[in-house]
């Protein structure tokens, strides 16, 4: 290193370390750090583990609580949406309804699944007015795409102006609203994600972390992302996969927990350090006789699904155990 670079160095570093400092007196417009992380309202205050409704579409709200309670979860994340056990134009009516079942078994509903992706939309107001009294706090919005004819910055702008508007209106009736990252869609990445959710309120809209979607995504930059988005994250899903060559062409495989490629061990690691005490909503999206694509019939016994079913619960209770999350 010439002298002439040590200088500049030290000088780069000095105007780095006043930058960190004082701000925009030393450096001006500076990005904005993310809003403090919230302790009520919004977020539960322990770790629940919830079963998806999707993989229990074939049964009626009372059925599918008594085996929720049998399998030993905590809650149930009802699907409110088209094809879901509550429909958005029957929300009024419906969800007390499901909620009232599943309280009855001993469960709660911490978290939603919507298709909700607008302020404006026509049951937006009714999903987000009835699950908010009936107590539940998140809730899963639907996913955005990538329009093919605008560049990714203004995708990233369209999108967060609709983020915003539906930020608003969470506040207004008390609820979190959860984006999940999802391969091959916004949020894939989680960076946009970040610059989209950096400048809301985290009390009311934020994300549902995927850290199977993640590690597909980028298998070791997750936990760079996680740390990013602490602040925002709402809820968590838990799902594995593995990638396998088919046809001499490598695709994503979902498997049972525990037979893929997702680490964790690691990663419930990580919602320890961060304490990142979220809602945990487990999927189950391997073949399972239909239940994984939320058939209404099944096509294998269903005690094989049950049984299946269970043994992902067992292997997660075992993980949040041994990581101190419970």
């Amino acid at each position: 290193m010439t002298d002439i670079s040590r200088k500049n160095f030290i000088k780069g570093a000095a105007i780095a370390v006043a930058g960190v400092s004082f701000g925009k007196s030393a450096l001006g417009s500076v990005a904005k750090l993310p809003s403090a992380p919230f302790k009520t309202g919004a977020i539960a205050d322990k770790v629940s583990l919830s079963i998806f409704s999707k993989h229990l579409q074939w049964l009626n709200y009372k059925d599918m609580a008594s085996l929720a309670a049998q399998l030993g979860v905590d809650g149930i994340d009802v699907t409110v949406r088209a094809g879901g056990h509550v429909l958005p134009e029957r929300v009024k009516d419906d969800l007390p309804k499901a909620v009232e079942a599943i309280k009855q078994a001993g469960l709660n509903v911490y978290t939603i699944t919507t298709d909700i992706k607008d302020a404006d939309e026509k049951h937006t107001a009714d999903v987000l007015k009835t699950a908010s009294a009936l107590g539940i706090k998140n809730y899963r919005m639907g996913w955005y795409s990538y329009d093919s004819k605008l560049d990714t910055l203004a995708n990233i702008a369209v999108i967060k102006k609709r983020i915003t508007a539906l930020a608003a209106i969470n506040e207004q009736y008390k609820i979190h609203g959860d984006y999940e990252n999802h391969t091959g869609r916004f949020a894939g990445p989680l960076w946009d994600l970040w610059e989209v959710l950096k400048d809301l309120n985290p009390q009311w809209m934020g994300c549902q972390f995927d850290i199977r979607h993640a590690t597909v995504d980028g298998a070791e930059a997750w936990p760079v992302t996680l740390d990013l988005l602490k602040n925002y994250i709402g809820s968590v899903t838990i799902k594995d996969f593995r990638w396998t060559k088919t046809n001499n062409k490598w695709v994503i495989e979902d498997v049972p927990l525990g037979q893929g490629m997702v680490d964790f061990k690691k990663y419930l690691a990580q919602l320890k350090k961060l304490n990142l005490l979220r809602p945990i909503s487990l999927h189950y999206e391997y073949p399972l006789g239909g239940a994984n694509d939320g058939a209404t019939k099944l096509t294998i016994p269903k005690d094989d699904v049950i049984k299946a079913m269970q043994r992902d619960v067992n292997t997660l209770k075992g993980w949040l155990r041994e990581s101190g999350l419970v």
